[in-house]
Order: C-alpha cells, then sequence, then structure tokens
C-alpha cells in the first residue's frame, strides 16, 4: 500500500499560494518551477500538484516560446466555467447503454446491492467498443464502469458452511481444557497433517535470492512419475514451549501414522520436557487421520497411552474450523515460507527444511523421515473398541474424551 508524501515546508507554503491562482497562472507557475529544477521537475511537480504533464509541458512551451508580454496576456485569460473538452460518455449518452450491453452477461454481485463485477477485462470491452463504432481508451472504460457502480474485486473466504450449533461451546470448552493443562505444568500439543509436496524437482511457489540469471531448472511438468513420490509431513506441536516435531511419511496418511508421529515427538522432546507429567492433552481437527469418528485413531492412541504411561485427553476442533488449529499458523505457515522457492528435490531436502524453520519467537522444529509402510483400510472390531479405556466427556463425549493407559 502507498503511504503518505512528506511534503517540505518550503513546498507546503507554495503550494498555499499555488491555491490562490486561477487555472492558467497555475499552468504558468507550475512550468517555471519545473524548468528551475531541471532534470526530472516535471514528473516532481506532477506528482506534487496533482498537474497532468502534459499541462506542465505545455506551460512550458508557452514560457519558452512567447514574448514576456505576450505570456503575462496568456496568464490573465481564464478558461469559461463549463469550458474544454467534454467526457465522451457526456457527448454521447449512448456510449454507456452499449457498455451495459457488452458486460451485462457476465455480471454478478450481491442482489441486495448496486456493487457488481464483470469478468472482461477494459482493454477488451474497449476492442469491443470500438468495433461497435464507439472508439475509446481502456482508462476510458474503467471510468465509466466505477460511474456505473463496478468495482474490481478478488475473491473472499467467508463461506465457512452450516455451522455446527455446539461450536462455540466446544471452543470454549477446549480452551479451558488447555488453560487447565498448562496451569498444571502438563503438556499441550496441537496434531495436523500439512498438505502433502510431491517431492523431486518441481516447481516450488515463491522466490528466493540466487544468483544474477541462476534459476534453478525445474521439470515442466508435475507429473508425479518424475520425481521420487510424496512427503506427508505430520505435526505435533508444544503450544506452551512454541517446539515442534514433525514426521515425514512416505506412503499414507492414516491413523497409525498419525499417532506414530506424536509418539516420536514424545521420543524426541516430550519425555525429556514433561518427565514428571501424568497425562497429555492433544488438540486434534474433527476429521482425517485424526478425525474423532475414526476408530483406529482411538485404538492406537491406546497403545501410545499404555506405552508412555501417561493419560492421553483429546479435544476435537468442531467440524470446518481446521483454520482454528494452531499448528497452522504457528507452525505450518512458517514452513512454507522458510522453503519458498526451493525445489523439494528429496526426502533430504524436505527433512533438513523444515527442521531448520525457525521464528523470531523462538519457535524450534526437530523433524525425521519415517520410511515405514503405513496400509490403508485396517478394520478394527466392535470388540476392540470394548477394550479401550475410554473415559467420555459430559460434554460432547464425541469430541472430548480421555484413554487411560492399561496397568
Amino acid at each position: 500500500m502507498a503511504t503518505k508524501r512528506s511534503v517540505p515546508e518550503t513546498e507546503r507554503a507554495w503550494l498555499k499560494v499555488l491555491g490562490t491562482m486561477n487555472e492558467a497562472q497555475a499552468r504558468l507557475c507550475v512550468a517555471q518551477k519545473a524548468l528551475e529544477l531541471g532534470r526530472g521537475g516535471i514528473t516532481h511537480l506532477s506528482a506534487l500538484t496533482g498537474m497532468s504533464r502534459p499541462t506542465i509541458t505545455k506551460g512550458i512551451a508557452q514560457l519558452k516560446g512567447q514574448h514576456p508580454a505576450a505570456v503575462l496576456e496568456a496568464g490573465t485569460r481564464v478558461r469559461r466555467a463549463g469550458g474544454g473538452r467534454h467526457k465522451v460518455e457526456q457527448v454521447d449518452a449512448a456510449l454507456l447503454g452499449q457498455l451495459q450491453r457488452i458486460v451485462e452477461e457476465t455480471t454478478a454481485g450481491d442482489p441486495m446491492s448496486a456493487l457488481k463485477w464483470t469478468a472482461k477485462s477494459t482493454r477488451a470491452i474497449a476492442a469491443e467498443l470500438g468495433r461497435r463504432g464507439y472508439p475509446v481508451s481502456h482508462m476510458t472504460v474503467a471510468r465509466c464502469l466505477h460511474e456505473l457502480d463496478y468495482s474490481l474485486q478478488a475473491n473472499r473466504k467467508s463461506v465457512e458452511g452450516e455451522q455446527h450449533v455446539d461450536r462455540d461451546a466446544q471452543f470454549r470448552y477446549l480452551n479451558r481444557q488447555v488453560r487447565a493443562f498448562a496451569a498444571a505444568g502438563d503438556p499441550v500439543v496441537s496434531v495436523d497433517t500439512k498438505k502433502k509436496e510431491l517431492v523431486g524437482a518441481f516447481r516450488n511457489p515463491g522466490r528466493t535470492w540466487r544468483g544474477k540469471g541462476q534459476p534453478e531448472p525445474v521439470q515442466v511438468h508435475d507429473f508425479p512419475h518424475l520425481g521420487e513420490g510424496k512427503a506427508i509431513p505430520y505435526g505435533t506441536y508444544d503450544v506452551v514451549r512454541d517446539r515442534a516435531v514433525v514426521n515425514v511419511g512416505i506412503t499414507h496418511d492414516t491413523a497409525e501414522f498419525a499417532v506414530e508421529s506424536i509418539r516420536q515427538w514424545w521420543r524426541l522432546m516430550g519425555s525429556r520436557l514433561y518427565p514428571d507429567c501424568s497425562r497429555l492433552l492433544i488438540c486434534a481437527d474433527a476429521g482425517g487421520s485424526n478425525g474423532y469418528r475414526l476408530r483406529a485413531w482411538k485404538v492406537h492412541l491406546q497403545r501410545l497411552a499404555s506405552g508412555i504411561g501417561r493419560a492421553i485427553t483429546v479435544c476435537h476442533y468442531p467440524p470446518g474450523t481446521s483454520k482454528w488449529n494452531k499448528i497452522e499458523h504457528r507452525l505450518f505457515s512458517h514452513i512454507s515460507i522458510h522453503w519458498r522457492g526451493q525445489p523439494l528435490k528429496t526426502y533430504e531436502t524436505v527433512v533438513n527444511l523444515i527442521g531448520t524453520t525457525s521464528t523470531s519467537s523462538g519457535l524450534k522444529v526437530k523433524a525425521r523421515l519415517d520410511r515405514r509402510n503405513y496400509d490403508t483400510g485396517e478394520s478394527i472390531s466392535d470388540q476392540q473398541m470394548k477394550t479401550l479405556r475410554l473415559q467420555a466427556h459430559k460434554f460432547h463425549p464425541d469430541w472430548n474424551y480421555t484413554l487411560l493407559p492399561e496397568s
């Protein structure tokens, strides 16, 4: 966004005097000032006064090509009110009608509002008007579109779908759990799977500093068979300590893989930071490999709880609210910024770039490559579910529950 230009005190005083002059006098005054400034004077004064460059150039021509007396006489003549060239839409009222007909078929917008937009570019509309006998510039088209209440608009992510009736109540409950665990010195982690990435010499959006004329060569097409495979980064982020472990899988994003990623966080970081804790809180999305409806997720969490000897409490974010998961904007967004413009040519590249991600707030990340094969379609029987030491919470037991370790 452009910042407001500061005007020196001397120029500010000169502008006040300029504002008292009529049109012809102001033109000649600005032209003389431009001559005094020399190279770049026209550009500077055009930006300072808002007077167009052709107008200043015309004033300079008057000063250079006429006798001083003639210039003085020209400076006293003022154009009558309403003089000068009229806008083309004022001369030919049919122009606006033609313009409306051209854009009508691609017009959209809010039916309850006058604000509209069109998919056609101003240059394309100007060309079509020219073919219909109305030769105008694309700038004129833009001005006319604004007069017709059109505007340039971008997409806005605002449609979340139907909200669950207990959406806000679940957020409040989850936040109370987070505060209680943190106050007791117990770990609170946010978990999720980052977007899967193709591994190979593929284009990675963004730019990075390189020697001039030495761009990184990548494949023209992003066909998976041209690379090594896909990387599946699953993150476990410590909300309180701003630390994370990212487990990079190479096969499938399953419940077993998700729980194994949390187990690696405990092995590499959690057991050292929280050696005396008796419980662990996991904040997870409602869907995906850690979804609340997934039986395998709970079965593998039970094994993890028994393996580490700690009770594991899970609070799910309400459906359709994954963007509120803290791991998204505290970890994954920084990873994307850190590796932008760098092709993820190998799995080692992916792991190294994730592991070197940091922020000024103190984020530290450990990354590891998980070469295990995780099969999809794991079936969990009713009998297996009955063996779980699962304690459902009173509020929304499907979203909030605790798995106790086996004795």
